[in-house]
């Protein structure tokens, strides 16, 4: 064991439980050490621990006996958190108490009871409220980590007894660390009595044996989830990290992907799972990329699977507005009370939307939609228009500096419809002045018949887009690049509009008017020119195209409404 610190347990600034397979090295060079040979060996052992197993709780079995799947699993282990929560009270005694040979007193967080001259129970409590665990040191003393509460030690079912090396198993766990060392009379005890359910001891037995051999024998998910589980109640890191290792190589699945994202909020937060977790969340974000192909199995998601999906930025939607409308229904599905569907958008689901990608016209619906706070929603879309009103250069910067962060508000998503900027006008006559940017990227795909529509932007009540294209011209004689403005309107109706296409070029860098021209839509027509720049594919693409400004096409489509 290297220290090179007074923390032990502090990764950052000791190498003991290493997150390297048996025989594997470390960064160092170093080898872990392989005690499997004295386990449960008298020859190499200072204590005794003596394992009581009592009932489980009604209804409750092991999480992993049992249970042929991960679905059996989460379901057990659903039930057991409930009656956990009926458990959660810790006992917890004053500075003056401490002082009180007579009295509980604790060492960091942990309960004892001295019991040299009277005995004395650990709480009362209702016969309902049957804890978990407790742990008895010596002949005298009680210790209760999980909140046990009122045990009856009539129901003992059995009795395994274990001879342990306290240097072991202190380099391996904080947990034990305290036990053996808080320099009271317990510390000093060679008998150690560990109150457990009878559910857990394989689970228990597994995890002993990792902190000798650096390795386990199990490997079937439930198997490991309950290792987990142990090791993170008895702070053991090295194994939440190895157990974390072999559930990310068996194959994933939506079913444990979820579970692994629903684990108590305690083993979430541990640094050792955290790889475990990322992995299921990008396999969710993988499997459900394309939210229109899946739409029903995504409305039954659980938040943590939603948040998965949706923090993507691969996340492959027509638009932000579809993103905005989903959420949207996704809340009120399971959040159908209003209170408790603003907090849930306060606190985790606007995270998700990218706001500054809405249409101007979903952002003002985002103002006056009850289901967000009036506080909340004006600061999204305040936010949202400062974006759009920012250079591109400057949302380019803005989207690099949050690379890092969880959640993106400024990365665009790969929306199958481009955003747009969009300047209305209502006098003298009904105009609209439309912005479309494509990197040189998207065109390249277009080749060799592709095409790439916008958001919708609207003049006169009517919904408009514009559609780049790559195809033939008029000849057939060469590819070329196209653009055109189509209607979204299919009934029968004729719209009158004079429109202007514009692209910026070098080396002013300044808007050059391309085509201009007029015509009266009717129901689902569009109008545009095949070959926009009057040039061949290869000549646009070029290096040396002036048409690409920082490998960006900057396009503008002015539309007026014809009296």
């Amino acid at each position: 064991m290297r220290v090179t610190n007074a923390d032990l347990f502090d990764p950052q600034t000791t190498i003991m439980d290493s997150d390297f397979s048996p025989g594997e090295t470390s960064g160092s060079g170093s080898v872990d050490p392989d005690f499997g040979f004295a386990f449960d060996d008298i020859n190499f052992s200072d204590r005794i621990l003596r394992i009581e197993f009592m009932p489980d709780l009604p209804e409750a079995k092991s999480d992993g006996d049992g249970c042929s799947s991960i679905a059996d699993w989460a379901r057990n282990r659903k039930r057991r958190r409930e009656d956990f929560k009926r458990e959660s009270d810790f006992i917890v005694q004053s500075e003056e108490q401490i002082l009180n040979p007579n009295m509980p007193y604790t060492v960091d967080g942990v309960t004892y009871v001295n019991q040299d001259e009277e005995p004395m129970p650990i709480a009362e409590e209702s016969p309902s409220d049957v804890g978990l665990n407790s742990f008895l040191i010596g002949n005298d003393t009680i210790y209760n980590n999980d909140t046990s509460r009122n045990v009856d030690c009539s129901k003992i079912l059995r009795v395994k007894t274990i001879h342990i090396s306290s240097p072991i198993l202190a380099a391996k766990s904080p947990f034990f660390y305290k036990l053996f060392s808080n320099g009271m009379k317990e510390s000093e005890q060679r008998h150690v009595t560990l109150r457990i359910h009878a559910s857990e001891e394989t689970a228990l037995l597994d995890l002993l044996n990792f902190m000798y051999s650096n390795t386990l024998s199990t490997t079937t998910p439930t198997a490991l989830l309950d290792v987990l589980m142990a090791a993170d109640k008895f702070e053991v890191a090295s194994c939440m990290r190895y157990c974390s290792r072999l559930l990310r190589n068996l194959p994933m699945t939506c079913e444990s992907a979820l579970l692994y994202l629903d684990l108590p909020s305690g083993v979430l937060m541990a640094d050792a799972v955290q790889p475990l977790t990322d992995a299921a969340k990008q396999f969710l974000a993988a499997r459900y990329k394309d939210i229109t192909k899946f739409q029903e199995e995504i409305l039954n998601l659980p938040l943590a699977g939603i948040e998965a999906v949706f923090s993507s930025d691969g996340l492959q939607a027509a638009s932000e507005d579809a993103v905005y409308d989903f959420v949207l229904k996704w809340a009120r599905t399971h959040y159908p009370r209003l209170e408790e569907r603003r907090g849930i958008f306060a606190t985790r689901l606007s995270r998700l939307i990218r706001f500054p990608y809405l249409t101007c016209r979903k952002l003002k619906k985002v103002l006056t939609c009850i289901d967000f706070d009036p506080e909340l929603s004006s600061k999204v879309v305040l936010e949202a228009l400062f974006f759009k009103a920012e250079t591109p250069y400057r949302q380019r910067t803005l989207a690099a500096e949050e690379a890092s962060a969880t959640h993106h508000r400024f990365v665009e998503r790969a929306y199958k419809y481009r955003p747009v900027k969009v300047v209305e006008f209502e006098l003298p006559r009904k105009q609209c002045v439309v912005y479309l940017d494509l990197k040189r990227e998207e065109c390249a795909y277009l080749f060799p018949a592709g095409r790439v529509y916008s958001q919708a932007f609207h003049l006169g009540g009517q919904g408009f887009f514009l559609s780049a294209h790559c195809n033939m011209d008029q000849h057939s004689s060469f590819h070329c690049f196209g653009l055109f403005l189509g209607m979204q309107e299919r009934r029968s109706v004729t719209f009158a509009v004079d429109y202007e296409f514009a692209a910026r070029s070098k080396p002013t860098e300044d808007f050059v008017s391309k085509y201009k021209g007029n015509y009266i839509f009717t129901g689902g027509k569009a109008v545009g020119y095949r070959n926009l720049f009057g040039i061949p594919w290869t000549a646009f693409m070029a290096d040396d195209s002036i048409y690409f400004i920082d490998d960006v096409l900057h396009l503008r489509a002015e539309l007026t409404m014809r009296q």
